[in-house]
């Protein structure tokens, strides 16, 4: 499709983690009118980063980037996919739908998340920031590679037979806007002051076609197929039988065993993703000799980003907020902050959410709730219709900056999918940063 398009490109295949994120810091942007990645979302999380590694990162982040889904979960491509206009899809179909959107051209302003880590270094996000189930059964899941998106849905199952709480501090600078359901027709559990958001009207297209010019990067030599580096893959929508599954009516827990305040999450030993563990101290994290944890160290994908503009809403990590800010402590199911509409591919986790909305979305899933309900809320976010279920035990808050805070001693981190150091971290959002190649906007879907 691209060719028949006449678009001239160059194809590279990485060969190793951080490949990309090195060959970008070595480009002559100027030859290029994009970078796109043909792969899951951890591809695309080098590409940028890489790009604001860079001594000329102002200029160079502006680069446009673009996604052909070929991972498991292929989260920001669901977004692009809606952004314009088509059905949901997955598989083939979807990276048809992207295929036919980079090839008409033209943008919009993206959104990055500057993501500051327990031992000072900093790294910028496109999608999301997860803690507790959701990040749980994606690196959990890792060892399920090879079955494909299926991990997933084992993975889920697995996690909900072992689910856990933990517990912990997130404080969040709301929206400075005027406080809107995120759906038209249903309220939403919020908390003191919290405020949502709904989606306004998308700002037009350009419609520049990508200029054609060849590079004189060499051509790689063929290699055998490789898996990009770690995805954010979500949650899959399970079904037992064939069917939904019966699920209890009540929101409470009864029936189920009791959720664990204390959960000790470790991977097999040696893994590459293994837990990182830490306590929460002021500073950065130190592990009593004692206590025989490893100390945690940053995960390769995720390494510090020594560019990028200046986080002026947040006080350096472990000093006291400023006024404004709400802090939420207590014992959660997840705690999620995302930044498109997208969790996965046919997951449609904040459906009001935009581009270039200068949003991060905060979602939470306190302790209390039973394991059928909270399969029921992944079902329903298949349909973006998870908020209109009535759960007490889920929030949600609009953002400009957050800080999250795990008090419990063990547990995963994700960045993007990928792990990162166990620890307290702090985030806030950079409107349009960078520039994502979506093609024109489309008609949004009608619901049936």
């Amino acid at each position: 499709m691209i060719s028949e398009a006449g678009l001239s490109f160059n194809l590279i295949q990485t060969e190793r983690q951080n490949h990309a994120r090195e060959l970008v810091q070595g480009l002559n942007l100027s030859e290029w009118d994009g970078i796109v990645t043909v792969s899951g979302d951890g591809l695309l999380h080098e590409v940028l980063n890489g790009l604001l590694d860079r001594p000329d990162w102002e200029e160079a982040v502006k680069t446009p980037v673009g996604i052909l889904p070929c991972g498991s979960g292929n989260a920001l491509a669901g977004a692009v996919n809606q952004h314009g206009g088509f059905e949901p899809a997955l598989g083939v179909d979807l990276l048809l739908n992207c295929s036919l959107l980079l090839c008409r051209g033209g943008g919009c302003p993206l959104d990055l998340l500057s993501v500051t880590l327990a031992s000072g270094s900093r790294c910028f996000s496109f999608l999301s920031v997860a803690w507790g189930f959701v990040s749980d059964v994606d690196i959990q899941s890792e060892r399920f590679r090879a079955l494909g998106s299926a991990r997933f849905t084992l993975g889920t199952v697995l996690g909900l037979a072992t689910l856990h709480t933990y517990r912990g501090r997130l404080s969040y600078l709301p929206a400075t806007v005027e406080p809107v359901s995120p759906t038209s027709a249903h309220g939403l559990p919020r908390a003191k002051s919290e405020l949502t958001l709904a989606p306004a009207p998308a700002p037009p297209v350009a419609h520049s076609p990508l200029h054609r010019s060849v590079s004189d990067l060499p051509l790689p030599l063929p290699q055998p197929a490789l898996t990009s580096p770690g995805s954010p893959e979500p949650l899959p929508i399970l079904s037992l039988n064939g069917g939904g599954p019966e699920l209890a009516g009540d929101w409470g827990g009864a029936g189920d065993a009791p959720l664990s305040p204390d959960p000790l999450l470790l991977s097999p030993p040696h893994s590459p993703k293994a837990a990182l563990l830490s306590p929460i101290t002021e500073g950065a994290p130190e592990v009593p000799a004692s206590s025989g944890f490893p100390p945690p160290t940053t995960d390769v994908s995720i390494a510090a980003s020594p560019g990028g503009p200046p986080d002026h809403l947040l006080p350096p990590l472990g000093t006291p907020l400023p006024p404004g800010w709400v802090t939420l402590e207590g014992d959660f199911v997840l705690i999620l902050a995302i930044s498109p509409s997208h969790l996965g591919a046919d997951l449609l986790a904040a459906p009001h959410a935009r581009f270039d909305d200068g949003l991060v979305h905060l979602f939470w899933v306190r302790s209390g709730i039973s394991r059928a309900a909270l399969l029921r809320l992944f079902l329903a976010m298949e349909r973006g219709s998870h908020f209109s279920l009535g759960c007490p035990q889920l929030g949600y808050a609009a953002a400009r900056a957050f800080r999250l805070e795990p008090l419990t001693p063990r547990g995963v981190l994700t960045v993007d999918g990928e792990q990162v150091e166990y620890g307290p971290l702090q985030a806030q959002v950079h409107p349009s940063l960078g520039t994502l190649l979506t093609g024109p906007a489309g008609c949004p879907r009608r619901e049936p």
